[in-house]
């Protein structure tokens, strides 16, 4: 089964209650089961959980929050990036370097997510390309944090116009989740 790490799911919640307060986590909550809300008050960061409450959590996001638009997933992905490469992740950042964060790709991967991987291969000075594999669940909304993820670390890396595009999503019948990185 996959599992998520628990870090993922609190950064998401303090994404909310960052941008909609107090009240907008806690309508979130309330259009979740009992239990995924009793799961989510007792999440530990370093902690493993199942892919699919981080994916309820994610649906209640999107209605409530989102408008039903998945790309506010890109918000919270940046959101995400910023917060975990100022702290635990820190080490990975390498300003002036994107490609040597890139090749981080793989552990950052680990760091998150208990089953696949995901690759990074470098296309050109100013590209590359991220494949993610054999992950056991996934979802839309998942993705598109990768998308903001990515394009928040990459500016953290000094790059400017940064484009991230997914061009195939097992979400949307892909074989694989691809992500097309370009910057200058």
């Amino acid at each position: 089964m996959q599992e998520v790490k628990g870090s993922v799911l609190k950064a998401r919640m303090a994404f909310v209650e960052q941008h909609a307060g107090s009240d907008g986590l806690r309508k979130v909550l309330a259009a979740l089961a009992d239990d995924d809300r009793a799961a989510l008050k007792t999440v530990v960061g370093v902690g493993w959980y199942p892919f699919d409450l981080g994916k309820r959590l994610d649906d209640a996001i999107v209605q409530v929050l989102g408008g039903g638009q998945i790309e506010y997933f890109e918000r919270l992905g940046a959101s995400s990036a910023a917060t975990n490469l100022t702290g635990p992740h820190k080490a990975y950042l390498t300003p002036g370097d994107p490609h040597a964060f890139l090749r981080y790709t793989p552990k950052i991967y680990d760091s998150y997510y208990r089953t696949g991987h995901r690759v990074y291969e470098k296309t050109g000075e100013h590209s590359a390309l991220l494949t993610t594999h054999d992950a056991e669940t996934f979802s839309a909304a998942d993705c598109r944090t990768v998308v903001g993820w990515y394009r928040k670390a990459l500016e953290m890396c000094g790059c400017t116009r940064v484009s991230v595009v997914e061009e195939e999503c097992r979400a949307r019948g892909g074989r694989v989740c691809r992500y097309r990185l370009s910057w200058t």
